[in-house]
């Protein structure tokens, strides 16, 4: 009888083949995540840190850092840390060779309230808790502030983050009951009233055109409030 070697032949290499596929299989499903890198965006100050995020991770993944990579829920991830209020957006992702890594865009603050709690009001007007990583150096805020209506904090606190002058001369912004709005300034003692934010940028421009003929007149420190609740006018308060 005539062997078919060609046959044969076939048939080992087709064997070898899926004994190494399955081998390889296998040791892909078991490899194991190792230490979760994390990638942050934006700016360099960090109110969380890279073992922070880390932690997060292997706290919701039911120890990622020694799961196998099969195993690994992105989403879950991912919701785990979009829900933390220190950040702003969260991407998690797995290379084949078991990194998990994740992406990190911080919020970024824009004033920090300081009444009978103290916490940051975010550059979209969310809450966002204080770090024990980093302190921003933002306006304060003081009064009659509630977390739940940040509308009036977050508008006059965004002027202020946009504008140089006032982001230079402004350190302290006072809400009332009403949700009027009042400044104080670095330099000098005088209160700036601005009431409600309607035409604010009418009002601030006013402020600027008094500030400059007031500091040539050297009459600055001559007042204790300014008045800018009227469009039209600016009426200060001598001491």
């Amino acid at each position: 009888m005539r062997v078919n070697w060609g046959y044969i032949k076939v048939v080992v290499l087709m064997l070898l083949v899926g004994s190494l596929y399955a081998f390889s299989s296998h040791r892909n499903l078991t490899r194991k995540i190792a230490t979760p890198q994390v990638e942050f965006s934006g700016s360099d100050n960090l109110f969380l840190t890279q073992e922070n995020v880390s932690k997060l991770l292997i706290q919701n993944q039911a120890g990622s850092s020694n799961a196998h990579k099969e195993m690994i829920d992105l989403n879950q991830l991912e919701t785990a840390l979009n829900s933390n209020p220190l950040i702003k957006t969260a991407q998690v992702f797995k290379s084949v060779d078991g990194v998990l890594t994740a992406k990190i865009e911080q919020k970024r603050p824009i004033a920090r309230v300081h009444t009978n709690a103290s916490y940051y009001v975010d550059d979209e007007g969310s809450y966002m808790p204080l770090s024990d990583n980093y302190s921003a150096r933002v306006p304060l805020v003081t009064g009659k502030v509630r977390k739940n209506s940040l509308e009036a904090i977050q508008k006059m606190a965004t002027a202020i983050d946009e504008d140089e002058f006032l982001k230079q001369h402004v350190t302290e912004i006072i809400q009332n009951e009403k949700d009027d709005i009042s400044l104080k300034m670095r330099t000098y003692d005088f209160v700036v009233d601005l009431g409600s934010l309607n035409m604010l940028q009418k009002k601030i421009n006013n402020f600027k055109a008094f500030y400059k003929k007031a500091l040539k007149d050297k009459t600055l420190d001559n007042y204790t409030r300014v008045n800018l609740k009227f469009e039209t006018q600016v009426i200060c308060t001598k001491k």
